[in-house]
């Protein structure tokens, strides 16, 4: 079986199927074996494993997974890349390959009945664009998913891992972590993908936890609370909760004496159990007034 990370091998297989890189689906295609054996590494992918994954693009690292899993549903957005992908996996009798878009697909429906027996573990070379949809999709969905490991931007992933009074830090790093721990494993440079992209990448592995982390009355407000308060980095917390949520800033102002957070201090400041403590204490207030 020919490596799929071969430049030469890539080539080939786009002029005799007539494709081009498509833009659109933020293509960018692994050059580095050696990268692809690291991703399956990270992943932690062994032969009881049902493995999912998105935009395999021609199945570089479709065939790597193949090798160590017990089974793998691969779900590829471009159509054109359908008739590649057959050829190139075609070896790969554990292999089932879904033509769609992983935001639109019904995952329980394609992973089937070998979800009640399988682990499960998502492992993905994502597109850039749709990044944090994706996985914020998968840690809100009750899918019961082992883990997850995925090749990013790198900005994303160190967004994703961010900590309190850090440029990286903001409400993905909270929200994120709320559902799951967060790894990075390594950083990846542009010059391994063909087409070479502007930024680099880095590998990232999510653990989703069976109990979230924080303990929250009101999900919904928590969340907007965290929004809120990162809408306007420079505003100080009070004034970045009474611009952008509908209380009173005299009802913050007691929230905030009661969680015992100054109101001068930066949202980025703040923990993601802090957030928890100042949506707890308003929705009391909410309740009260329903």
């Amino acid at each position: 079986m020919e490596k799929l990370t071969s430049p030469r091998v890539i080539e080939a297989l786009l002029k005799k199927y007539d494709l081009h890189f498509n833009k659109r689906f933020g293509q960018n295609f692994l050059i580095d074996e050696n990268i692809v054996q690291k991703i399956v590494k990270a992943g932690d992918v062994n032969e009881r494993d049902l493995v999912l994954e998105i935009g395999p693009g021609i199945g570089t690292m479709t065939q790597a997974l193949s090798e160590h899993a017990g089974k793998v549903i691969t779900v590829e957005i471009d159509k054109k890349l359908i008739p590649v992908l057959r050829e190139t996996l075609k070896a790969c009798d554990n292999v089932e390959i879904v033509q769609g878009d992983i935001l639109k697909t019904n995952v329980k429906e394609i992973l089937g009945e070998d979800l009640a027996t399988m682990p499960l573990k998502i492992v993905a070379n994502l597109p850039y664009y749709i990044t944090t949809p994706i996985i914020m999709g998968f840690l809100e969905s009750d899918l019961p998913i082992e883990s997850m490991t995925f090749l990013i931007q790198k900005e994303v992933g160190e967004r994703l891992c961010g900590v309190p009074s850090t440029k990286a830090y903001g409400s993905l790093s909270i929200v994120a972590q709320f559902y799951a721990d967060i790894s990075i494993d390594f950083d990846v440079p542009s010059q391994v993908f063909i087409p070479k992209p502007k930024v680099d990448s880095i590998v990232v592995t999510l653990k989703k936890l069976t109990v979230p982390r924080i303990e929250l009355e009101n999900k919904e407000l928590f969340l907007s609370i965290v929004k809120a308060s990162f809408l306007n980095r420079r505003k100080t917390l009070i004034n970045g909760l009474t611009m952008n949520t509908p209380f009173e800033k005299d009802v913050l102002l007691e929230v905030l004496e009661v969680c015992n957070i100054a109101p001068g201090i930066r949202g980025e400041t703040l923990t993601g159990s802090d957030f928890g403590r100042i949506a707890n204490e308003l929705n009391k207030r909410v309740d009260k007034s329903a």
